[in-house]
Order: C-alpha cells, then structure tokens, then sequence
C-alpha cells in the first residue's frame, strides 16, 4: 500500500498587486485524512488549495512534497468550484485522464463505464458534457478526476450552487473516496457539509491558518473568538 504523501509549507506568502493574499508560516498536511478548509469570502482558501496543489505560485516560501515533483503532480488531481468540461461528449470526457496516462482501451472502456454508473452518467456517455446540468457537470469532473485514482484530490467549493440532490450524490462519492484512501483537502462554505465530512478543519482568516485541528475538537470547542464567530454564523474581518 502506497504510504500517504505529506504537503509541507514554510514561510509560504502569495503576493498579488501588492496585497499579500496568503501568509503560512509553517503547515503540513500528512495523513489519509479529509480536511475542511473553511473561512470567510476573501480569507484565501482558494489561493491555498492552489498553492498545495502546486498551480499556484509562492511569492515567498518553499511547497514541499515527502515524494519526487513529478511523482506528486501524478498523484493529485484538483476538481473547481465551476466545473471544466472538455468539448467532448461524457464517455470521451472520463476517458481522457486514461488516455493521457496510455492505459489500454480496453481497461479504459471498462473504468468508464464503471465511473459512469458511479456518478450517474451511465446512460448519457454519448451527450455532450458541456450541456450537462451544473449538478451533472460537477458528478462528471469528480469522476474524471477520481477514475485515475489519486493519492490527494483538491476540491474547491465543488457543492456551491447545487440542490440538496446533487450535494448528497457528490459527498456520497467523496465518502467512497476516501475510504479507499484518497487524501482529500476540500473547501466549503457549507458548516453543515464540514461538520457531515471532516476528519479535521482548517480556518483561514486574512491569507493566515488561524486554527486547525481534529474537526470533533473544532466543532466542539474553537480556541479562538473569531472561530467561534464563524461558527455562529457571525461575520468575520
């Protein structure tokens, strides 16, 4: 069994237009873990999944993996909070991460049509996945990014804007994932999905990680004001 890769920052800031946007000292995210990233609009949740994930770049710092750079990049996979599809129909959609990796057709026919029972898709592989619902787009790029089977898989905001329907079909499949030992590291606004999904929470307050623990002790009892403010529902600066 492939041992859980370990994400380390230090002195990590991202400066844009001279506004620093984020500012992490010292962080590391290791384990087999589901971590929720939660703070207000403008805290830089965003920014940090980016920047861990290895597209986003440090104006400061250094982003360290426990394997090789290309090994880590191979081993991730990162779904946006607006869906990319490709101009491709849903079949040729979920194949292209096996294509890329030059797996055989046939083993790639049969993952597809596996993924495509998975998130619901089984009979629609021949529709254009551009004319998908916004629900159905969102199943379809967790299936793209999870029919590889990464190590770590980002997730950003990947419930915003979808019915209770849809919200629980996905944080179904995000459950099945992580019990078959992907590293997911996902960002919410929805306390309600943290408090469902978390194995522990990061709360970002102004590019800062001010608090990050086991999600029970969290949720149970926040150690700084501003966390418990976010919690109540409170606004947060």
């Amino acid at each position: 069994m492939t041992a859980p890769m370990t994400i380390s920052l230090t002195d990590a800031k991202v400066v844009r237009r001279g506004k620093t946007i984020l500012d992490v000292g010292a962080f590391t995210l290791d384990g087999a873990g589901l971590s929720i990233v939660l703070g207000p609009n403008g805290s830089g949740k965003t920014t940090l999944l980016k920047v861990l994930h290895g597209v986003a770049r440090l104006s400061e710092g250094t982003l360290d993996w426990s394997v090789p750079e290309d090994a880590a990049r191979r081993a991730q996979a990162y779904v946006f909070q607006s869906p990319v599809m490709l101009r491709r129909n849903v079949r040729q959609n979920l194949a292209y991460p096996l294509q890329l990796l030059k797996r055989p057709k046939a083993e790639v026919a049969v993952k597809v049509a596996d993924w495509a029972a998975r998130i619901g898709l089984a009979d629609a592989l021949d529709r254009p996945a551009p004319r998908l619902s916004g629900g159905e787009k969102q199943k379809l790029a967790l299936g793209r990014a999870l029919i590889r089977q990464p190590q770590v898989l980002f997730l950003d905001e990947p419930c915003a804007n979808l019915d209770g329907r849809s919200t629980r079909e996905i944080e179904a499949l995000l459950r099945e994932a992580h019990a078959s030992g992907t590293r997911i590291i996902m960002s919410t606004h929805d306390l309600g999905q943290a408090r469902r999904l978390a194995t522990d929470v990061l709360f970002l307050l102004n590019g800062r990680i001010h608090e990050h623990g086991a999600a029970k002790e969290i949720f149970a009892a926040p150690k700084h004001a501003e966390t418990r403010a976010f919690f109540q529902g409170d606004i947060v600066e």
